[in-house]
């Protein structure tokens, strides 16, 4: 039978989401401590915990059928490969830090000066685009520290919270990109493997769409039925079931996080009542 690899960071948040993303797709682990691979119970899967920047050239090489991993990473050393689904989590940035003190206006002021990262193909491109010519020093490992030791004028780093940038006495000033997980697979993928992963990728689908919509349910007048049903942007109509008091009903219908509380507040001024908001764990369409 055949099975699917796939490949996850080792450690860190982006393992903890993506085998978070797995389990809520219903597809069971037999993940041991410090295990570089492990099965699936109930799916044709293998799991290879391997480093995020190895990753892009297992792809290609066929070692790894699909990944989850950093769409920065990808941008970085994979732009060949191909993104088959954004996952929504592990959200960050890719920007350049300078020193607090340092007077910056613009990218112009980084003209001829040293910048520090681990993303060399990013910001080269960055800054030709900009046409603006800095010296890169490629560090493998954290850069924050590079300005402070007078080895970078600025780095080029991830940047989540910010917190290890105001720890380090830095300030973001350009953002490069946005990223998040994404689901990205091998250019050798035979058709029987991607039979599997498009499995998976239902699934996946279906909790992702979860994530984004909340179940409401809520009482109105007979009479402000028609009103509250235009204002609701449901999946195709809403449900409309009478309630044991005479010239009630209850609506029941799903909405988009997004627009979630305009929605509501709209519900409200047109005689919406008793509203009960509740989790969707998946959504299968």
């Amino acid at each position: 039978m055949n099975t699917l690899k796939i490949a996850i960071q080792k450690s860190g948040r982006l393992n903890e989401e993506s085998l978070q993303l797995l389990k809520n797709c219903g597809i069971s682990i037999d993940n041991g401590k410090d295990q570089l691979k492990a099965f699936a119970r109930n799916f044709p899967i293998e799991v290879l915990y391997l480093r995020n920047g190895d990753i892009p050239q297992y792809l290609r090489d066929g070692v790894v059928d699909a990944a989850i991993l950093g769409e920065n990473t990808l941008i970085e050393k994979g732009h060949d490969l191909t993104i088959v689904e954004k996952l929504g989590f592990s959200k960050c940035k890719v920007s350049i830090a300078v020193p607090k003190g340092m007077a910056y206006s613009n990218i112009n002021d980084l003209e001829g000066k040293k910048i520090a990262t681990s993303y060399p193909n990013t910001v080269n491109q960055f800054l030709e685009k900009k046409d603006v010519k800095a010296e890169l020093h490629i560090i493998n490992g954290s850069v924050e520290i590079a300005p402070n030791i007078g080895l970078a004028d600025a780095i080029v780093d991830i940047v989540s919270s910010g917190s290890t940038l105001f720890k380090n006495n830095l300030k973001e000033v350009e953002v490069l990109l946005k990223s998040e997980a994404v689901l990205t697979i091998s250019p050798a993928l035979t058709t029987e493997k991607n039979q599997i992963l498009e499995r998976l990728q239902f699934r996946i689908q279906s909790v992702l769409k979860a994530r984004n919509h909340k179940y409401v349910l809520l009482n109105a007048p007979n009479d402000k039925v028609a009103a509250i049903i235009k204002i609701l942007p449901g999946m195709k109509s809403p449900t409309v079931l009478p309630l044991a008091e005479e010239g009630w009903s209850s609506i029941h219908t799903v909405l988009n996080k997004d627009k979630f509380w305009e929605v509501i507040d709209e519900l409200k001024m047109n005689g919406a009542e008793g509203i009960l908001v509740c989790p969707i764990e998946k959504m299968v369409l």
